[in-house]
């Protein structure tokens, strides 16, 4: 008996990985190759591409495929119907199949994707980054950015809890969980870990 689910409608091939506590729902496909960690939850009509790395704690919503190339950090949600690509300009006539064409994709621990929002490759998303539904991803997103739009643009900072910090200048705290964020003078938030 193993330690995580699979739904009967759901393939996970050989040679795949998946995580204790992990479940797979329907018509879900994890390829060989593919590393899922522990307790993330797949939801119906997922693709997960061979060697794509996923942390713990992911919730990956329906209808989103995870291609070789993208690689998920601990506690990342990925919204219904998100779009993923892995390489800059596909081409039918020239086909570029194989990891040596496919650019990296870095979403980092406890950023959120909205749902029908788009990835373009070879960006990071920073940590606990919050990417609205729609919006498209053309670059690197800073850690605890709120972007929204098409191309999504920087309009505001989110707490790690989730919650739209309040215009501020150089300081903040968070009204749900009481967190507080320095403004560098770089333009980057970051935790105050002695606040």
């Amino acid at each position: 008996m193993s330690d995580f689910f699979v739904h009967e409608s759901a393939y996970v091939d050989k040679g795949a990985i998946i995580g204790r506590g992990s479940s797979i729902w329907h018509f879900s496909h994890i390829m060989s190759g593919a590393e899922l960690g522990d307790k993330c939850t797949i939801g119906q009509n997922v693709f997960i591409q061979n060697n794509v790395k996923i942390g713990n704690f992911c919730k990956i919503q329906n209808n989103v495929s995870v291609y070789e190339g993208v690689i998920l950090e601990d506690y990342v949600f990925c919204g219904p119907s998100m779009v993923f690509t892995n390489i800059k300009d596909p081409r039918c006539k020239y086909p570029q199949r194989g990891s040596e064409f496919y650019v990296t994709t870095l979403v980092k621990e406890g950023a959120s994707i909205g749902a029908n929002a788009t990835i373009v490759c070879g960006h990071t998303i920073g940590r606990h980054a919050f990417i609205g539904s729609g919006a498209v991803v053309t670059g690197d997103v800073p850690d605890y950015a709120l972007m929204v739009g098409v191309p999504a643009r920087l309009v505001g900072w989110v707490c790690e809890c989730g919650e739209t910090l309040p215009e501020f200048d150089r300081h903040i705290q968070c009204l749900r969980c009481e967190m507080k964020y320095n403004l560098e003078e770089n333009g980057r938030l970051v935790h105050d870990v002695q606040g």
